[in-house]
């Protein structure tokens, strides 16, 4: 994994010119992307902008989808009018908006009608932790002191990874009060033994430990599943679904051009987010930007349903009513009409 992120750093350096299509220039005429153009949009969407997830969704708003599209912070929430996380969020009406498989489930639990229509990313998670606080084995965390998210996607995937070695939540100090930028240093400076969270916290966490920093794999174990996400009565509504149509076809044609080359992702990501070149491309290798369907997404979020449900206090909800989230169908009919399907 360290040489995948090697090579990438290796070609981001070489991300120096704007790249544009036929379809659609660069809206400002230069490798700058504004996220809420002036005038009439099409389509209004809301997302963790600062993610690495969203890069395919970015690149297809700035190259792909002429209608236009504003891009605003926030997520499911903005689809649903649910009150939002302090600080994760802009006000607004959302008609897209991308959440990982967490928020799904725990915002539909009281606004069932929103749907996820496409994958546009998975994660590939990892806990990075120091080797000088006698970790040297994912059974060693075991009294440690591990920095997270409390009730997301970041403390989900530690259950499930101290589940693989006979451990619980209860067998660690869990440290969930740290700002998000703040993890990686935190981490450096010794406040925390190890740190369960995204990318590229973890990335920067890894960097600040330098060799001292251990990482053990989610692979197999877990992986964020960030979907697309609407509503049914957005699918329902003829105009509003020919509009989302053809967004989903301008995500799917970003993600190709995403495996020749990267860089314009890269960009718009690292302008997104703030976080330097370097760094974007170190934990570049870390997600898998796939644009269509999972095979076992019912599968995850059953699984990961009787997690949420133990944490809110509530019976857990039946395959039946977890399989009515999952709608692919507008995704089907895009990838028909191009002559494939995934």
């Amino acid at each position: 994994m360290r040489g995948l992120a090697l090579a990438a750093a290796i070609l981001l350096a070489g991300c120096t010119s704007t790249q544009t299509t036929d379809r659609m220039p660069d809206p400002a005429g230069s490798a700058m992307f504004e996220p809420v153009p002036q005038g009439e949009v099409a389509l209004r969407l809301h997302g963790f902008r600062e993610s690495f997830e969203i890069a395919p969704v970015l690149l297809a708003a700035n190259q792909y989808y002429p209608d236009g599209i504003s891009i605003k912070r926030g997520g499911i929430p903005n689809l649903v009018d649910a009150e939002r996380l302090p600080g994760y969020g802009d006000p607004g009406t959302a008609d897209i908006a991308t959440h990982a498989e967490t928020q799904l489930l725990r915002y539909s639990v009281e606004n069932p009608q929103i749907r996820a229509i496409m994958t546009v990313t998975e994660g590939d998670y990892r806990l990075v932790a120091n080797r000088a606080a006698g970790i040297a084995e994912l059974v060693d965390l075991a009294g440690k002191r591990v920095g997270l998210l409390p009730d997301t996607s970041s403390s989900y995937f530690l259950q499930r990874m101290l589940e693989s070695v006979g451990l619980t939540m209860g067998d660690v100090v869990l440290v969930g009060d740290l700002a998000l930028a703040d993890m990686g240093e935190a981490l450096g400076r010794g406040e925390v033994d190890a740190l369960s969270i995204w990318e590229p916290e973890a990335e920067e966490g890894f960097a600040a430990l330098g060799a001292d920093a251990i990482e053990f794999t989610g692979v197999g174990i877990y992986r964020e599943v960030f979907n697309l996400n609407t509503t049914q009565a957005n699918l329902d509504d003829p105009v509003m679904r020919a509009k989302i149509k053809r967004f989903l076809s301008a995500v799917i044609d970003a993600a190709e051009a995403m495996k020749g080359d990267p860089c314009r992702a890269q960009q718009l990501v690292a302008q997104m987010s703030g976080h330097p070149p370097d760094l974007v491309a170190r934990a570049w290798p870390h997600h898998t930007y796939l644009a269509g369907s999972v095979v076992d997404i019912v599968d995850v979020l059953v699984e990961e349903e009787q997690w949420l449900a133990s944490i809110q206090g509530r019976q857990p909800r039946g395959r039946a009513q977890l399989e009515r989230l999952v709608d692919y169908s507008l995704l089907e009919e895009v990838l028909a009409e191009r002559g494939f399907a995934r």
